[in-house]
């Protein structure tokens, strides 16, 4: 144990792991705020297209030879957002539909652009690194890290302020429309913050794991929990432990980071479940 703490104290001396876990945490707290509308909404799915897309984005910015490609994958990310909304709500393309259109097309696109146009000796290992995270959270620049900053700090304050019209189109969208809510407006708002969270969340965990981000640690808080807001809360403080706890054995064990963030929200998962069966009948 003793051993175990003086490397991660030894670690910790480093700035590229001081950006690591200030990011992983503050992704990790903005997915889980989101995630619980959209496993509310039976909407989960979006974040994994959107995180196929961003995948996309990622190769364009490759072959364009861009040295921060974040801007330029939030932005298409953002655009597929809006777009996925909209064809969402047009009858001849079924939501589903067309998120399977736009995702798989991005994934199959940013995998042929890396083919032809990459100059690296090992494409297979930028793609892996690409989806599955590997260890690119430890190779933040401090730009990024101020970026990110920036982005999830509009992100919570966005939360924050549209709280109570997010919880009613969550719980009763038809009912907020009829109250004369704007519920497409705020729909799209929770599509563009998505958004920026999926973008957020490339460097922590990969494009294939971002999804884990946003389910697990609300199904997990529902296990125990049943008000909005109790979910809401819990699902924060569960999602930055796992990703705290996730990056400091990442660093340890020298395993990929966004599979063992992963691997750690299963073991939450897995241990909420198990206090919501024992409380049954108690959750508040």
């Amino acid at each position: 144990m003793n051993e175990i703490i003086d490397k991660l104290t030894t670690y910790l001396q480093f700035d590229f792991v001081r950006y690591a876990l200030i990011v992983g945490v503050l992704v990790a707290l903005c997915s889980s705020l989101l995630g619980v509308t959209l496993v509310l909404k039976r909407f989960s799915f979006i974040g994994d297209g959107l995180s196929h897309v961003a995948f996309g984005a990622m190769a364009i910015a490759a072959v364009l030879r861009l040295t921060n490609d974040m801007p330029l994958v939030l932005i298409l990310t953002t655009l597929c957002a809006i777009l996925l909304l909209r064809k969402g709500q047009n009858a001849k393309i079924k939501g589903d539909a067309a998120i399977a259109m736009i995702s798989v097309g991005a994934l199959a696109v940013g995998y042929l652009l890396m083919n032809i146009f990459s100059k690296s000796s090992n494409v297979s290992g930028d793609v892996c690194t690409t989806l599955f995270g590997s260890m690119s959270i430890l190779t933040l620049t401090k730009s990024e890290v101020w970026l990110s900053i920036v982005l999830s700090a509009a992100v919570l304050i966005v939360f924050i302020l549209f709280y109570n019209k997010i919880f009613s189109v969550t719980f009763d969208e038809n009912f907020s429309t009829a109250t004369g809510m704007k519920t497409g407006l705020y729909n799209l708002l929770i599509a563009v913050v998505i958004a920026v969270i999926i973008v957020l969340a490339m460097n922590l965990v990969g494009s294939l794991l971002i999804s884990a981000l946003v389910v697990f640690p609300a199904l997990s808080a529902m296990r125990v929990f049943r008000s909005f807001r109790s979910v809401t809360i819990c699902s924060a403080v569960f999602s930055v432990t796992c990703a705290f706890l996730g990056i400091l054995i990442a660093i340890v064990a020298g395993t990929p980071v966004g599979s063992t963030i992963v691997a750690t929200d299963i073991v939450g998962f897995g241990s909420f479940t198990l206090i919501g069966f024992v409380t049954k009948g108690k959750r508040v």
